[in-house]
């Protein structure tokens, strides 16, 4: 794997992890003091988290998932991300749409073909 797109991946994974424990940390209206508290480590290491400057161990992972009850799968989670009902809605919807597509052309192609 080329270096460079490497240490692209893991930069976009750090944004979305620093950018999720900010946004589950706001939901629950808790400051960077209380979420260090409760996971066991400082202020200063989860503000360099939360700045994307530094990973944290798969424990500190668990501990943070744990502090905001969600599985440690979702710190990775863009925000944007679909959940699997919506993706398969749109699978659907295109589906659907598709459908539609090919009997409309159908229905031109006969018209102006035959």
């Amino acid at each position: 794997m080329n270096k460079i797109f490497a240490s692209m991946e893991e930069a976009e994974l750090r944004r979305v992890l620093s950018s999720n424990i900010k946004h589950y940390r706001g939901l629950r209206g808790w400051s960077q003091e209380t979420v260090a508290e409760k996971i066991e480590t400082s202020t200063n290491f989860l503000a360099i988290v939360e700045n994307g400057k530094s990973w944290v161990s798969s424990l500190t992972l668990v501990k943070l998932a744990n502090c905001f009850e969600v599985e440690v799968y979702e710190l990775f989670r863009p925000k944007n991300a679909p959940d699997d009902r919506a993706k398969e809605a749109v699978k659907s919807f295109v589906a659907d749409l598709s459908v539609a597509f090919e009997r409309s052309v159908g229905q031109v192609a006969k018209k102006y073909l035959d």
